[in-house]
């Protein structure tokens, strides 16, 4: 491989971990090409002089950033970060749609939209590779401008921000209590200053999130991520068992196999719960991230990676969503956590009910810095474009995670419940992330990419779900606020 020496418009400048080209006299262009490290890159054929455009690149091979030395993440640091992004407050809506759609479509769905979900991750991979794209944002621009990319990330900022403000809601409500539910403090310890949820969510913010947040890598948050699917994790293995005991006793009444369309209600329900279900493993705005810090990063790496992530999320899904709604039956809220305020009807039911939402508020609170590494980097690639990496710049990450931190927990504070809220973001920003912008970016791009007419098919196949889900999750949602369903 060679490299043009005579051109005298550019120089090589390493910054610490990051590379890029900068013309010495021309500072109009925010978008800068990367170098390449002849140790990290291979192209497959000579390269042309007079076009770049022409090169044959060997895409397994191609780093998405070049930077620096690659020390970074293994397979599982990436698998639990990727996986920690996957699982979070959503997995506890998974029982309520069980409930409404029956066993046998809930589990077709959980596993349909877990192989949908991987190629269209495996898609966004191979195509942010091809246009050296180091964000979200900047492979949607490739593919279709400008004004694409500044809407695909006000999608990641209105989907990530709705998301933590549900996280300490949910805290808060469960530690704090609700106006239908006790709280963990109060079942411990009776009145007392812990009732004001404002207070607690707080505690939570300063002591245990704020310095999480402030890391300024991902891969700083592997260990993290691990103990967050451990916690999941517990969650299944409690809830399954206690639904398993109630089975063999027989004390558990037969679950309905299929969606109930007796009446208007019903298929409210029905069309409000299915974006729930096609958003469940929306992770695509943390794929560039988590892919550069991936030790010796290749896309075929990735793709590993993101069929175990996959993979993982469809067993505890598919546990979560059957136990829980074995265990509650029709009375299953559409937020599961709060059913474990009341008696199990076994023996250790207090212990279990306490091991069960405290270690959930634990997952939510290891789960919170992951989604916010998103939200941060979005929102300095938006705000503060064409300036050094964030992890360059220390004082501008501090001061972006403190605003954003103050503005999530204004949110949290101001919405006593936002369920419905989060059901409208669903149906549109996380569909749109995780369904209608890669399958855009590949069809757009599929000239480039040797797009197969097998993944051509399945690009336009999730394009035209994606919009169906959003408009009728949209119609949906507001009929059944109408009719107060």
């Amino acid at each position: 491989m060679s490299h043009r020496k005579d051109n005298n418009n550019y120089s090589s400048l390493p910054i610490s971990s990051y590379l890029e080209l900068q013309p010495q006299n021309d500072s109009s262009k925010s978008l800068q090409r990367p170098t390449f490290d002849e140790s990290e890159v291979y192209l497959g054929s000579k390269v042309d002089d007079d076009d770049d455009d022409d090169l044959e690149i060997d895409i397994d091979n191609y780093p998405l950033i070049v930077m620096g030395p690659n020390h970074g993440s293994g397979i599982p640091g990436a698998v639990f970060n990727l996986t920690t992004t996957v699982i979070g407050a959503g997995i506890m809506a998974l029982p309520a749609t069980m409930k409404v759609l029956g066993v046998v479509l809930g589990i077709v769905l959980i596993v349909l939209m877990g192989i949908l979900s991987e190629i269209s991750v495996e898609l966004l991979v191979r195509f942010s590779v091809l246009c050296k794209a180091s964000s979200y944002g900047e492979v949607v621009q490739h593919a279709m401008g400008r004004p694409a990319r500044i809407l695909s990330e006000i999608c990641i900022i209105v989907n990530n921000a709705g998301v933590l403000v549900v996280y300490l809601i949910i805290m808060g409500d469960v530690m704090s209590g609700s106006v239908h539910h006790l709280g963990v403090f109060d079942q411990l310890m009776g009145n007392g200053v812990w009732d004001q949820r404002k207070l607690v969510i707080f505690v939570v913010m300063v002591v245990f999130l704020a310095p999480l947040c402030s890391l300024d890598k991902i891969d700083s948050l592997s260990l993290t991520s691990a103990a967050s699917v451990a916690l999941a994790v517990l969650f299944v293995i409690v809830t399954f068992t206690v639904a398993f005991i109630k089975l063999v006793e027989g004390r558990i009444d037969a679950p309905r196999m299929a969606p109930d369309f007796s009446s208007k209600t019903a298929i409210l329900d029905l069309l409000v719960v299915i974006p729930i279900m096609t958003n469940a493993y929306v992770c695509h705005f943390n794929l560039q991230p988590i892919y550069n810090e991936l030790e010796q990063r290749s896309p075929q790496k990735m793709n590993r990676v993101g069929r175990y992530t996959t993979i993982l999320c469809i067993l505890v899904y598919s546990s979560t969503a059957i136990s829980g709604y074995l265990l509650f039956g029709k009375d299953t809220e559409s937020d599961v956590l709060t059913n474990f305020d009341k008696d199990l009807g076994i023996r250790f039911s207090s212990a279990l009910n306490y091991i069960v939402r405290v270690g959930y508020i634990l997952h939510l609170i290891l789960v919170f810095p992951v989604i916010h590494f998103s939200l941060r980097q979005t929102v300095d690639a938006l705000v503060f474009e064409g300036s050094p990496p964030l992890s360059e710049s220390r004082k501008r990450s501090l001061g972006l995670t403190v605003v954003l931190l103050v503005l999530i927990y204004i949110g949290s504070t101001m919405i006593p419940s936002i369920w419905t809220a989060f059901k409208f973001t669903g149906a549109t920003t996380a569909v749109s992330l995780g369904f209608i912008f890669p399958s855009l970016v590949a069809l757009r791009l599929s000239h480039q990419g040797d797009l197969s007419y097998g993944e051509w098919i399945l690009s336009w196949l999730m394009l035209v779900l994606a919009v169906t889900v959003s408009v009728v999750g949209v119609v949906g949602n507001i009929y059944s606020l109408e009719s107060n369903s």
